[in-house]
């Protein structure tokens, strides 16, 4: 939207200049062939001042503006084409076309500038002052989240805890990514979309995280899959990753992008379940050795449980016998307390 407002009042300045300056200018000020063609000079001047309006509509994927990036754009426009005016003087002096060539560069040198500015002003934050700039100060380098972290949740938790003031930048690939796992037909990977979605909206509305909707070049992006987009935007923003992956830990750690891996974090945090312990969980699915039942705490860990197979879709309370620990996560191991109890009396 604000683009096109841009493009519209573009057109407008540049049609009232011209036509001014074709209409208003006294004999001998301008080019004999604009005097006497007035009409076709108006059309062929806006045309080339249009022209670069074309050439940036190849570029599409623009960032929405601000009114600062428009302030800036302009004042640098004007700036460069005074300099470049004057560079120009003694080759155009006591020239009939040095109004026009005036206009022309002012014309589309301010248009270029306002341009660059909306599009960048995120990366140039130096030029454009009052547009977060104390954000700017918050924290080093930016943390990229990729969607099994935002699906698990706990970044928000951290986040609460305000150990994190670096900025966090959600990537448009990887909330298309959650998108399309919330539409999923499974209904298990529909629930673990619709989480990563509800965890994102939580974020955008605490006013205290500093969340970053990026959309990123799709010609740079495309066809790649999306480990691979998070290691080139990591490189690009000089970030590091968020994840829960253990594949893209290992991978993005090969091409020197630093990861942060949530089970790493959550392993070196929480407390951990001692042998003889009792949770309770819910048997989900059967285990890969005979015998066993798999379910979840309300973190995502699994428990593997002995003797659990025939319990499928009943909650039960087990002891702990053993835990792994990885930074693939973590694997919590036990037996139902009443067969604990049994081996006890025997």
């Amino acid at each position: 939207m604000l683009r096109t407002l841009l493009v519209v009042a573009y057109f407008v300045v540049s049609l009232s200049a011209i036509v001014t300056y074709v209409t208003n200018a006294r004999t001998g000020d301008i080019p004999e062939v604009i005097t006497t063609n007035s009409t076709v000079s108006i059309v062929t001047m806006l045309l080339i001042a249009m022209s670069v309006v074309g050439i940036d509509f190849l570029y599409p994927d623009k960032k929405v503006s601000t009114f600062s990036s428009l302030y800036f754009g302009l004042l640098t426009g004007f700036l460069l084409s005074y300099v470049l005016m004057l560079a120009l003087r003694p080759a155009l002096e006591n020239s009939a076309w040095q109004g026009i060539v005036t206009v022309m560069v002012t014309l589309v040198l301010s248009y270029m500038s306002i341009s660059l500015l909306m599009q960048t002003r995120d990366d140039f934050r130096f030029i454009v002052p009052y547009v977060e700039f104390s954000r700017e100060l918050k924290g080093s380098k930016p943390l990229i989240i990729d969607s099994s972290a935002l699906i698990d949740g706990r970044i928000a938790d951290v986040l609460e805890t305000k150990i994190i003031d670096n900025q966090l930048v959600v990537p448009d690939f990887i909330l298309h990514e959650i998108q399309s796992i919330a539409d999923s037909s499974d209904k298990g990977r529909r629930t673990r979309g619709r989480r990563g979605l509800e965890i994102l909206s939580k974020l955008q509305k605490d006013s205290e995280v500093d969340l970053r909707m990026l959309e990123t070049d799709k010609r740079t992006y495309e066809g790649i899959p999306v480990d691979q987009k998070l290691v080139l935007l990591g490189k690009e923003l000089g970030g590091r990753i968020v994840t829960n992956d253990y594949n893209l830990n290992k991978v993005a750690g090969v091409q020197g992008v630093p990861t942060i891996n949530l089970n790493d974090v959550a392993n070196a945090l929480k407390p951990r379940f001692l042998p003889g312990e009792h949770i309770r969980i819910k048997v989900i699915k059967d285990g890969e050795s005979p015998g066993q039942g798999v379910g979840y705490l309300d973190d995502g860990t699994m428990v593997v449980c002995e003797n659990c197979s025939d319990k499928k879709g009943r909650e039960v309370e087990i002891a702990v016998t053993s835990v792994l620990q990885s930074s693939a996560g973590r694997m919590i191991f036990g037996k139902p307390y009443d067969d604990r109890e049994a081996e006890a009396s025997s």
